[in-house]
């Protein structure tokens, strides 16, 4: 499509993007309620376990609505079941649906903030046009698989990538690291996003995000002594009960490498290997952000990286795909670029390529796979290492081709997220 087509479309849909939103809302609430997604499983696990904090015997209950071949524990640290606990006081309905509509809210959110990270001074210029953009992009997010598994599970994905978001561009040090920090008390995952601040060179955020992070665990602690020390020396290390490592959902790069070569890799030779190279692909594409000055495609990698590296990332933890798509469409980048990550990203995004093959899988604890479902399973990871390289090769050659930036301007600075 010619860019002047492209424009006069996307001013049609601007002008009703409020009720495009309001369209789009209804109708995915309407495949959610009648179908698997009216169960809100995950949440159910929270809503049901977290009290269970305060009387020791967090992990040793299971959910009273796990499916039959899978008993559901809780799985995240005490202090994650600490800051559940609030809903818990919520009749399931009131619980259920607070939630979804609080997990609208951070979809807009997490949609809004790329935006103006890739606006920049242009938000001020035109304001409307770009606030009209998040409308319209939320309400076509709502239909990308790991947003819309996300309100089926009742996850905390988009939760927790708000919150990132939102403290990877604060610029109070303070508020940025203990964002962090408590993110991941809450959910191990985010502390990867303490990179982001090593490579800005924020190291007074980096500190207050361990700080805030001990704090969290020292919580934990403070509750119950014996539990949280199961959590951390016992349960820690331990994937399996997380869930099945190479069912369909795991889209690590563990899980890929287990479906391929038929048994768990664990942290075994090719793991190793297949973790050091995207290590060190995700850190060139961080510098080149970085040098570049581009916040989100910065944080985006390490997101990535995080991700790739976690025994387990079920489909829907790749929510961080949402402001990826958002920064390919509107953030100035080689054609080449462009076109590479759009067309690799909204096939596997927009149509269910996890359901495709859980369907095609004997059970969830089936680790090898025939070798085509094998190569489909490695989708998103395989995705999200040519996004890395895409990153870094397109920055590096657009920060080279142009004049040496001073220090200041090439370093990637927090931001005001407001208005």
């Amino acid at each position: 499509m010619r860019p002047e087509h492209f424009a006069r479309l996307e001013q049609r849909l601007l002008a009703v993007a409020p009720w495009l939103l309001v369209v789009s809302a209804l109708v995915r609430t309407r495949v959610m309620v009648t179908g698997f997604g009216n169960d809100s499983i995950d949440l159910r696990v929270y809503w049901s376990l977290a009290p269970h904090v305060l009387e020791g015997d967090l992990y040793r209950v299971f959910s009273p609505h796990s499916p039959a071949d899978f008993p559901l524990p809780f799985t995240y640290p005490p202090f994650g079941a600490l800051v559940f606990l609030p809903m818990t006081w919520l009749f399931w309905g009131a619980a259920q649906w607070g939630f979804r509509v609080l997990t609208v809210v951070c979809l807009y959110w997490v949609v809004r903030v790329a935006l103006r990270l890739v606006a920049g001074q242009g938000w001020m210029a035109d304001a409307k046009v770009w606030r009209q953009r998040a409308l319209l992009w939320t309400a076509v997010l709502l239909w990308m698989m790991p947003v819309f598994h996300t309100f089926e599970f009742g996850q905390i994905n988009l939760l927790l990538a708000g919150v990132v978001l939102a403290a990877l561009v604060a610029r109070d040090h303070g508020v940025a690291g203990t964002g962090i920090g408590l993110t991941a008390g809450v959910k191990l995952v985010p502390a990867i996003s303490g990179l982001y601040f090593l490579a800005t060179g924020r190291w007074k955020a980096a500190v207050w995000s361990v700080a805030a992070f001990a704090v969290s665990v020292g919580l934990g602690f403070a509750v119950n002594f014996e539990q949280a020390h199961q959590y951390w020396f016992v349960l820690f290390g331990d994937p399996d009960r997380v869930g099945p490592v190479a069912t369909a959902h795991n889209q690590s790069l563990r899980g890929a490498l287990s479906r391929s070569l038929g048994y768990d890799v664990g942290m075994s030779w090719p793991w190793i290997v297949a973790a050091v190279v995207s290590a060190v692909i995700a850190l060139v594409a961080l510098t080149a952000a970085v040098r570049a000055g581009d916040v989100l495609i910065g944080v985006l990698s390490v997101q990535f990286l995080g991700l790739l590296l976690s025994p387990i990332s079920w489909d829907h933890h790749w929510v961080w795909v949402a402001p990826l798509l958002i920064w390919s469409v509107h953030e100035k980048v080689a054609l080449w670029a462009r076109t590479t990550l759009l067309t690799l990203w909204v096939p596997v995004m927009f149509l269910d390529v996890i359901a495709f093959q859980l369907d095609r899988q004997p059970t969830i604890w089936t680790v090898s796979r025939p070798g085509w479902l094998s190569l489909l399973g490695w989708a998103y990871p395989a995705f999200a290492l040519v996004t890395l390289v895409v990153v870094a090769w397109s920055k590096t050659v657009r920060h080279t081709s142009r004049p040496a930036a001073s220090p200041v301007a090439a370093r990637s600075t927090p931001m005001n997220t407001g208005s």
